[in-house]
């Protein structure tokens, strides 16, 4: 999963970049970066400063810092960070910086929008005996079972995910835990939020997540590079690792709360002002999708707080 994804030739390093294969809250509308600019603001006000940072982790081609940067405020003046382990785009904002590296020491709103679910995780199965092993894959897509899962992934499957029933499976999701706490860690004080398809201890899937897509379509999860690989994520064993208190909720909630709401604007606009009827419509419509159950409006997001 390492190499098909950020090895040489790997998917998130292409050219068209993910945008060109699938399409994120960020992609379906400027309403997102919109929530996120007022998001930003509201940290602000918390820490007392009106020079936030913002840490876009997995930042992809800048899209959303680029939306974030056109729905701010006067007066605040902001350092931009997209974190991503491809090169820096051309033509982008000169303002936002680019690293593979979280930044260190910075005080506001870490972001993370579909960043977890592409941290490269090991996949386990119970046999047919009830023992735990690992599934390994070739560049084909053929599978087989590996050897026992021992040590900390064994202990992390008993805590967060165990299999107990032959052909049940598991991502194991240590290295994004491990990924989340230091990029909160990173963080002097502020916000950090990880946007992410996710499961709950509760209500694990009994066969995991893994999927592939490619140009826009669900397709077989084959480590050949040229597709997305990725997992639904266990967001509450990486709200454990982090290193403040957190809340988790749906992007639904968490967009209602800032302002994206979807409701129909009057009816008596379109009498009084058609062209700003039309505008108002075509919000609601986005701000439905972004918030829509079944779809994007599913999506959990983890929010953690890092006091000063």
């Amino acid at each position: 999963m390492e190499r098909a994804l950020y090895g040489p030739g790997g998917f998130f390093l292409r050219p068209e970049g993910p945008a060109g294969h699938f399409r994120t809250s960020v992609h379906a509308s400027p309403l997102f970066a919109g929530a996120v600019a007022r998001l930003l603001v509201r940290v602000a006000a918390e820490l007392g400063t009106d020079e936030p940072a913002l840490v876009d982790m997995g930042a992809g081609r800048g899209e959303l810092l680029t939306g974030v940067l056109g729905a701010l405020p006067a007066g605040l003046r902001v350092r931009l960070y997209g974190v991503e382990r491809a090169a820096r785009p051309p033509g982008l904002d000169p303002r936002i910086g680019w690293t593979d590296r979280v930044p260190e020491g910075e005080r506001g709103l870490l972001f993370a929008n579909e960043w977890l679910d592409n941290v490269p995780v090991d996949v386990a199965e119970a046999d047919e005996d009830g023992t735990v092993r690992y599934v390994e894959v070739d560049r084909t897509g053929t599978e087989r079972l590996g050897g026992p899962v021992e040590g900390p992934d064994a202990e992390w499957l008993a805590r967060w995910w165990p299999l107990t029933e032959p052909g049940t499976r598991a991502e194991i999701g240590r290295p994004r835990d491990e990924a989340w706490a230091a990029a909160v860690g990173a963080l002097a004080a502020g916000t950090a939020v990880a946007v992410d398809y996710g499961h709950l201890r509760a209500a694990r899937p009994p066969f995991g997540t893994l999927s592939a897509f490619r140009e826009g379509r669900e397709t077989a999860p084959v480590p050949d590079g040229g597709r997305d690989l990725t997992a639904h994520v266990a967001l509450d064993a990486c709200a454990a690792t982090g290193p403040g208190p957190y809340e988790l909720r749906t992007q639904r909630e968490a967009l209602h709360d800032l302002g994206v709401t979807g409701g129909r604007p009057p009816l008596a606009l379109a009498s009084t002002d058609p062209a700003a009827y039309v505008r108002a419509l075509a919000g609601a419509g986005e701000a439905a999708e972004l918030t829509a159950r079944g779809g994007l409006g599913d999506f959990l997001w983890l929010e953690q707080r890092i006091a000063p």
